[in-house]
């Protein structure tokens, strides 16, 4: 969803999400690890996102010759089927 698509979709009316491996790719923002290995989230990105405290992510990558290219961070919400099945009890694990 680029900055100057105007139809808005409300993700609280509806938790899946139609994107697939060919559907348009934004870069929306460059962000920096630090020493901890840390990042942090642009609030523009994570309102548009609807990321709030407490929220949990799903990092999923994508690998190519034995190392990982490209990462991709997802709502645990919004997963589906067996992959929510896979995540729930690790997510319940953490004690997060």
């Amino acid at each position: 969803m680029g900055k100057g698509k105007t139809e808005e979709k409300s993700f609280s009316d509806d938790l899946s999400c139609d994107c697939h491996p060919r559907a348009g790719c934004t870069v929306e923002a460059v962000l920096t690890v630090d020493e901890r290995g840390q990042i942090v989230l642009p609030k523009d990105i994570r309102e548009r996102a609807e990321i709030k405290p407490g929220d949990k992510l799903a990092l999923v990558s994508w690998e190519k010759d034995g190392s990982i290219c490209c990462i991709a961070l997802i709502k645990t919400e919004r997963l589906s089927g067996m992959v929510k099945e896979v995540l729930t009890p690790l997510m319940n694990d953490t004690g997060a």
